[in-house]
């Protein structure tokens, strides 16, 4: 099965829906080396229609303008772009094409096709959302900048249960934003406070 990896700009306080004023800082070798890895892992992009317009109106200029980020630009080009929208799409941008029916189903017929290495999520908090809740997401990728938004939209949103995650790996950037992979996990067993008050310290 293709997995389902989730990559997203977060702040310290949640916030997915990133502020140039509080991402570009932060943006060094560290990061533009953890992105490309990210890329890496998948041949299908799932993304959101906004993800999209904000995508399709940068990166096929900077591929033509020739710049140094025109080979990244080519790559985003280059891969297949599934879009998820409710609204008929005129595409501009080569190999893109509008999800085929409901979302969950055309999920799982990803994850499923053999002729697909990986499916990558980048942004588009509502598919990951809607993808979370349904267990299909395989890995959260996050890039934890050292700062509090305070406003903007949350990856998580309110819900009734909790999502239980395991780390998958750590990295910490000289700028101070930390590289967090999560897979989904089981919940822990019912614990409460005699089961754990022997681990309480002890008074001085």
């Amino acid at each position: 099965m293709a997995p389902v990896i989730s990559t997203l700009f977060i702040s310290a306080d949640g916030v997915a829906e990133i502020d140039p004023d509080w991402h570009f800082p932060y943006f060094d070798d560290n990061m533009g080396r953890a992105v490309t890895e990210d890329y890496d892992t998948a041949d299908v992009l799932l993304i959101g229609r906004e993800t999209y317009d904000s995508f399709a109106g940068a990166w096929p200029g900077r591929e033509a303008a020739g710049g140094e980020d025109a080979p990244f630009a080519k790559q985003l080009g280059d891969t297949r772009k599934v879009v998820v929208s409710r609204q008929p799409l005129e595409f501009s941008w080569r190999n893109s094409e509008l999800i085929a029916g409901d979302l969950l189903d055309a999920v799982r017929s990803l994850k499923a096709d053999d002729g697909v290495r990986g499916i990558l999520i980048p942004g588009s908090i509502s598919v990951v959302q809607q993808l979370l809740a349904a267990g299909l997401v395989d890995e959260l990728r996050l890039l934890v900048h050292p700062v509090a938004a305070r406003k903007g939209r949350r990856l998580f949103d309110e819900g009734d249960g909790a999502y239980h995650l395991r780390v998958v790996a750590t990295e910490a950037f000289p700028t101070g934003v930390l590289r967090v992979i999560y897979a989904p996990a089981a919940a822990p067993g019912a614990v409460g406070y005699d089961d754990v008050k022997d681990q309480v310290p002890a008074g001085q």
